[in-house]
């Protein structure tokens, strides 16, 4: 117990008090050309950068022309960066380049950018691709992932059970457990190889599909490939080692080392990834998915055997009692890592309170405070109900009780992996900062139209020094844009970065933010824009700062 107060203590400090910010799901935060640009001459390549590391998909780019005709193209990334190869005449035209990528933390993305050579197209048509590409994961996708995790979660966890808490002699018990701890091994192996197949033809954006061609598992990593080997293979092994529940001490010792490593590997792969410091991150998410294991497994465990257990004097108080202790280590174990992994991948209040995946983790949240309740009901009046029986009719009443409360709150844990299954497959969106504002202003106004959004951003006073800058998102009709999720501005000129501001909400698709501008010349703000999931695109807005 002291080495797991330990853990507790020392892994919040390094993680929270490690540098940096966790690395969220990646948003384009750059384009060259720019969105809409005029240019004289054809460029011989487009470049899209990202705030993170991004991976090409097979065909996840497509350059059209404004007749909607394929252009020869193609496309390679390099660490945050697309660039996608332009062929060398493509005449006085309007180009659209739509794009697919997938971020370092599996989810895709995609957007289009369309940019003119001499002079912009009268009539361009919509390119045949921008439909096809699906923003949000199929539910088919996540609804296997629940099966994988709850069968992973009931095998590998009755595994442990039947090592760790129940006694040799109840053959009855051990049976059952080890039965349905196969029945558990079957389907997490059936969904796990399923989601790689799903998995795969969703980041091509052709929606859920158990065959989707040759050219859509190169869009899977090495890692993802490994964590579903070592799942499958892991839980295989666990219940084959357990046999019919009473493998002997060697190998029921390595049951439990085969469940371990599978209920482990899923942290490998996922949201995890993409935070840092990324091997503490990893080590709090195995640690959340194994408390998580014993916690569900052993409270199926608990309704299979503790009435068959109940007739044979104190075997059931006695398998009761070990348990019980066990689990509040676990229980503290699940609240401290679940705590600090969406701290991490969220990142602010903002984003739990104020984006589709903080809403749905705040779900899962309030689901497993019912659990919790439950819990602390079995720990602290049903337990002591069955230690105080004397006469067996008063233990097997009291062990159905327990067992109907385990069953009971094993069914809300079923509920808590459902939602774990549709995080897994959402992206956590980001949110806009917030920063003082330095007042208002707008003695240069730039106009952007991206599709259905406008953007207009306005400078002010557009010299050298102190500047504040106005960001406005219009729908056609002037209202506020109720497309965009959220919005961030990047703030550079040919000799230099300034980054990303922060941003202050002023009023419904209105945003202000203090910009000191070190030089003259032409200042470039990029606009980048969330429209959906996994939907992004950037405005561009260019101001020429005059000296003193």
């Amino acid at each position: 117990m002291v080495a797991v107060l330990a853990v507790l203590v020392a892994v919040p400090v390094l993680l929270l008090g490690s540098a940096g910010p966790a690395r969220a799901h990646a948003t384009l935060i750059g384009t060259a050309p720019a969105q809409g640009a005029v240019l004289a001459a054809a460029p011989d390549r487009a470049v899209f950068t990202f705030d993170g590391p991004v991976v090409d998909v097979p065909g996840g780019v497509q350059v059209f022309d404004a007749r909607g005709r394929e252009i020869e193209s193609s496309a390679a990334v390099s660490g945050e960066e697309l660039v996608v190869a332009l062929p060398g005449s493509v005449g006085e035209r309007t180009l659209v380049v739509v794009w697919r990528v997938v971020s370092e933390d599996g989810h895709p993305i995609n957007g289009s950018l369309s940019f003119s050579v001499g002079a912009a197209s009268t009539d361009v048509a919509s390119p045949p691709a921008a439909a096809a590409s699906p923003e949000q994961a199929p539910p088919a996708l996540s609804l296997v992932r629940w099966v994988g995790y709850a069968g992973l979660f009931l095998a590998t966890g009755l595994v442990g059970f039947a090592v760790l808490f129940l006694p040799a002699s109840s053959d009855r018990a051990r049976h059952r457990v080890a039965a349905l701890a196969r029945a558990g091994a079957v389907a997490t192996a059936l969904a796990w190889l399923a989601v790689l197949p799903l998995t795969a033809s969703y980041r091509l954006g052709a929606g859920a599909s158990l065959f989707p061609g040759s050219a859509a598992w190169s869009s899977l990593s090495a890692a993802e490939y490994g964590v579903t080997g070592a799942v499958v293979g892991g839980v295989v092994a666990a219940v084959a080692l357990l046999g019919r529940g009473r493998p002997g001490r060697r190998r029921g010792w390595l049951a439990l080392a085969a469940a371990v490593v599978a209920t482990g590997a899923p942290a490998w792969t996922g949201h995890t990834r993409a935070a840092s410091p990324e091997v503490l991150a990893v080590g709090v998410d195995v640690l959340h998915l194994l408390a998580g294991s014993v916690w569900f497994g052993g409270l199926v465990g608990l309704a299979l055997s503790v009435p068959e257990l109940a007739g044979r004097g104190s075997a059931a108080a006695e398998v009761l009692a070990r348990f019980s202790g066990f689990a509040a280590a676990v229980l503290a174990v699940l609240v401290v890592s679940g705590s600090l992994l969406a701290w991490r991948i969220v990142g602010s209040w903002d984003g739990l309170t104020g984006t589709g995946y903080g809403l749905l983790l705040l779900v899962k949240i309030g689901v497993a405070v019912i659990a919790v309740v439950i819990a602390a009901w079995n720990r602290f009046r049903l337990l002591p109900r069955v230690h105080r029986a004397a006469r067996e009719p008063d233990r097997r009443s009291g062990a159905r009780l327990v067992a109907r409360s385990a069953a009971a709150e094993a069914a809300v844990l079923v509920a808590v992996v459902l939602v774990t299954g549709f995080l897994v497959d959402r992206s956590p969106e980001g949110s806009v900062a917030l920063a003082a504002s330095a007042g208002t202003g707008g003695s240069g106004v730039e106009t952007v139209r991206l599709d259905d959004v406008v953007v207009r951003a306005a400078l002010s006073p557009q010299a050298v020094g102190a500047n504040t800058l106005t960001i406005e998102v219009q729908d056609p009709s002037g209202g506020p844009a109720g497309t965009v999720q959220s919005l961030s501005v990047r703030v550079s000129s040919d000799a230099l970065d300034l980054g990303a501001v922060p941003l202050t909400f002023a009023a419904a698709g209105r945003y202000t933010a203090s910009v000191v501008l070190p030089a003259a010349g032409t200042w470039r703000m990029q606009v980048s824009l969330r429209f959906g999931e996994f939907e992004s695109s950037v405005a561009t807005a260019e101001f020429t700062v005059a000296a003193g």
